[in-house]
C-alpha cells in the first residue's frame, strides 16, 4: 500500500502518539507504526499533531488597514466605529482584496486553515462584500472562509441595512449577522435580533450576531436571541459573539439567563484580546475588563470558542493571526489553569470553533486531511511557548513550513 503522505509519530492532542496517513485530500488512517510507501513522510516525533486552528470571529474587510485614515485615539469601541466609518467610502475594492489576501498568507502561516469573517454590508457601493467574495473563492482550495451578513451600522438604524443583509446573502454570503446595541432604542435592538433569526429560519442559515459588546448589564439582547433561537427551532446554529455585558451583570440574573442560552444551545464567542482591550474604558479603578463569563458558560454545557476579531485596523493595533496568542490570553483572563481548562482553551481555537462554523475537521480515518505540526509536545506547552507551527496541511497538502528559531546562549551560561 502506497499513501501521498506521512506523518509519523505525532503526539495527538488527547496524548495518542500514531501516525497519519494521507490520501487525497482525506485521512486513510491513523494508527501507530504505519508501514507503507509515501510520496512524502513528515517525522513529527515528540511534536503536537492537532486540526488546524480556526478563527471564528474576525473582520477581515478591515484588517491591516490601521492608521487609514487616521488612528483610534482614544482606543474605544465607538471611535473605532467612527474611523471605520470614514474609511469606507475612500478605500477601494481592490485596497480591500489586497489586504485580505496579504492576511490570510499571514494566518495560513499561523495554522489558521478556517476564518468566520464578518463583512460590514451598510457600504452604499457594497464594495467590502464583493471583495471578500473574491477573496473566498481566490483562497477556498486552502482556507475556508465563511462570511457573515454584517450590518456594522445597525440593521434599522442605517438607512437600507435591511435590504443589504438581504442583497449580501442573495450574493452568496453565508451567515446572517446583526449587532443589536448598536441600535436606538433596546426595542428596536430586541426587533433587529427577531428579523434576523426569522431570516435564517427562512434560508436555512447560521446566525452570528454582535450581540451585547457594551458594559452596559442592562444590555440584555442574548436573552432575545436565546427565545428566538428557541422559537424558530434554530438550536445549534446561532452564536452570539463578544456578550461582554454579562460580566457585569448580576449573578441573580445570570443564573436565569445561561439556562435559557444552553436550552436554545447558543454558541458564544468571546474575543479575549478585543474584549479587554476595549471594555471598561470608560471606568477608573475597580476596572472591569471586558470578557464574558466563559468558564460558567462551559460548565452549563454551552459551546464556546476563542475569536481574534482585530488586527491592525481601527479597533486594534497588534495582532499577529496566531490564534494561541487568543487562547493564551483567553485563559489568563478566564481564570482557565488547571490543565483540563487549559486543554479546553486549546480546543476552543481548534476544534470547538470548526464545530460552531460546521466544518468536517478530526484526527479519524476519512476526515479531512487538514492539520497542524507545532514545535511543542502538547497542547499546555503550544499555550505557553506559542510554538512554531512545523508543517500546515490542508486539504491533504503541504501550504507551509516553518523552521523554530534557535538561540545560542554565549559566556558559559
Amino acid at each position: 500500500m502506497s499513501f501521498d503522505l506521512i506523518v509519523k509519530g505525532g503526539t495527538l492532542p488527547d496524548g495518542t502518539v500514531a501516525d497519519i496517513a494521507i490520501q487525497g485530500d482525506r485521512i486513510a488512517a491513523v494508527e501507530p507504526g504505519i508501514a507503507a510507501d509515501a510520496g512524502e513522510v513528515i517525522d513529527a516525533s515528540g511534536k503536537l499533531v492537532s486540526t488546524p486552528f480556526v478563527d471564528s470571529h474576525f473582520h477581515m474587510d478591515s484588517t491591516l488597514s490601521y492608521g487609514r485614515p487616521r488612528v483610534n485615539a482614544s482606543g474605544t469601541l465607538l471611535e473605532g466605529i467612527a474611523l471605520w466609518g470614514e474609511l469606507k467610502p475612500i478605500q477601494t475594492r481592490e485596497e480591500i482584496v489586497t489586504r485580505a489576501l496579504d492576511y490570510c498568507r499571514q494566518a495560513i502561516g499561523k495554522g489558521i486553515l478556517a476564518i468566520r469573517s464578518h463583512v460590514d454590508v451598510t457600504d452604499p457601493d457594497f464594495k467590502t462584500v464583493e471583495a471578500l467574495l473574491e477573496v473566498r473563492d481566490l483562497v477556498k482550495h486552502v482556507l475556508d472562509l465563511q462570511l457573515v451578513a454584517f450590518p456594522q451600522d445597525g440593521w434599522y438604524r442605517a438607512k437600507g441595512a435591511e435590504a443589504q443583509v438581504i442583497r449580501a446573502l442573495d450574493a452568496g454570503v453565508d451567515v446572517v449577522g446583526g449587532i443589536p446595541h448598536f441600535e436606538r432604542t433596546m426595542a428596536d435592538g430586541a426587533a433587529s435580533v427577531r428579523a434576523a433569526c426569522e431570516l435564517a429560519a427562512e434560508r436555512g442559515l447560521m446566525v452570528d450576531l454582535h450581540c451585547d459588546e457594551s458594559d452596559d448589564p442592562m444590555s440584555r439582547h442574548v436573552e432575545t436571541l436565546a427565545a428566538e433561537t428557541t422559537r424558530l427551532g434554530l438550536q445549534g446554529r446561532v452564536a452570539g459573539s463578544h456578550l461582554t455585558s454579562m460580566h457585569s451583570m448580576d449573578n441573580y440574573y445570570v443564573a436565569k439567563l445561561i439556562p435559557l442560552m444552553a436550552e436554545a444551545e447558543l454558541a458564544a464567542i468571546p474575543n479575549p484580546l478585543i474584549n479587554i482591550t476595549l471594555q471598561g474604558r470608560m471606568e477608573s479603578y475597580p476596572k472591569r475588563r471586558g470578557m464574558t463569563r466563559v468558564p460558567e458558560l462551559r460548565a452549563a454545557g454551552l459551546t464556546v470558542a476563542f475569536g481574534q476579531d482585530c488586527v491592525k485596523d481601527p479597533w486594534y493595533p497588534l495582532g499577529s493571526g496566531d490564534m494561541l496568542d487568543v487562547a493564551h490570553m483567553g485563559l489568563h483572563v478566564a481564570q482557565m489553569t488547571s490543565p483540563d481548562q487549559m486543554r479546553a482553551a486549546f480546543g476552543m481555537v481548534t476544534e470547538t470553533p470548526a464545530k460552531i462554523l460546521g466544518l468536517d475537521y478530526g484526527l479519524s480515518k476519512g476526515a479531512r486531511a487538514s492539520l497542524v505540526v507545532l514545535d511543542a509536545p502538547n497542547p499546555i506547552e503550544a499555550l505557553r511557548l506559542r510554538p512554531a507551527r512545523l508543517s500546515v496541511i490542508s486539504n491533504g497538502k503541504v501550504v507551509a513550513q516553518t523552521r523554530p528559531s534557535e538561540t545560542t546562549l554565549q559566556a558559559g551560561l
